[in-house]
């Protein structure tokens, strides 16, 4: 039976003309499957559903979701972290699809992510915040100055004056989760291309239950950015709260709201 599937042009490109048409006839795709986005039943046969394809240097997984959720992607991650994915999406409607001959995702800069709950306007909401270990410099240049929030607000975050303020959206960015754990940040590729990670987790990070149902409530994460030493390992988050105000109040804290991506 025909599904309603939306593959888009970049995933039909990936996995080719013939195996797409074959998941639009109904022949490789599941009716039923869980969302990879909010993790609740979905059924191909009665609503919209996106084809999400995971791409690895060697490996590429093909994966379902709502399209209320996400639209149809291809979306990069190292291979390492796509090997962890194949074994944490369910099984049932994540399907190996053919290898898919990709660029490796280049060295990204270390950067500490921290997750916690931010209360805004009476409602918690999932975050995340970014710091360096380091000072960030601008590719290409030999000074050693930090340009970490610079080149931030050059891809659209903004400057937080108040934590209290909902960060605004930022286009083509998105967090990647698989069942559950933080896996990475993904940008905009260059050139209108598939996005690529910003920042990944070496293993993926697990975050609390309060933090997973707010985000799947909202489909949103809120990222805050500092730079070195502005923010810290804080044990709670009442005392991440008032880090991030302190940043803020001294000009070293940008934000953006991101949607949920992938799993």
């Amino acid at each position: 039976m025909p599904r309603m599937l939306d593959v888009s042009e970049d995933v039909r490109a990936e996995i080719g003309d013939e195996e797409a048409d074959r998941l639009l006839a109904g022949e490789n795709a599941p009716g039923s499957y869980d969302c990879t986005s909010c993790r609740t039943p979905g059924d191909s046969e009665q609503e919209r559903t996106s084809t999400v394809l995971f791409v690895g240097e060697e490996t590429a997984v093909l994966a379902f979701a709502h399209a209320t959720c996400i639209p149809s992607q291809v979306v990069k991650v190292a291979e390492e972290q796509l090997q962890g994915a194949v074994r944490s999406i369910t099984g049932a409607e994540a399907q190996a699809a053919a290898p898919a001959a990709t660029a490796p995702v280049g060295e990204q800069a270390v950067l500490g992510v921290t997750s916690g709950l931010v209360l805004i306007d009476n409602e918690l909401h999932p975050a995340l915040v970014v710091e360096p270990t380091a000072p960030i410099a601008r590719p290409g240049s030999a000074g050693d100055g930090d340009e970490f929030l610079p080149l931030l607000i050059e891809q659209g975050f903004l400057p937080v004056g108040d934590v209290n303020h909902r960060p605004s959206p930022i286009a083509g960015w998105s967090v990647l989760l698989a069942m559950g754990q933080l896996h990475a940040i993904l940008q905009p590729g260059t050139g209108g291309g598939s996005p690529v990670a910003w920042w990944q987790a070496h293993q993926p990070l697990q975050v609390t239950e309060g933090w997973r149902a707010a985000a799947n409530k909202s489909h949103t994460v809120l990222v805050f950015a500092a730079p070195v030493g502005s923010i810290g390992q804080q044990p709670r988050e009442d005392l991440l709260r008032d880090a991030l105000e302190k940043a803020a109040a001294n000009g070293r804290l940008v934000a953006a709201a991101m949607p949920l991506a992938g799993t």
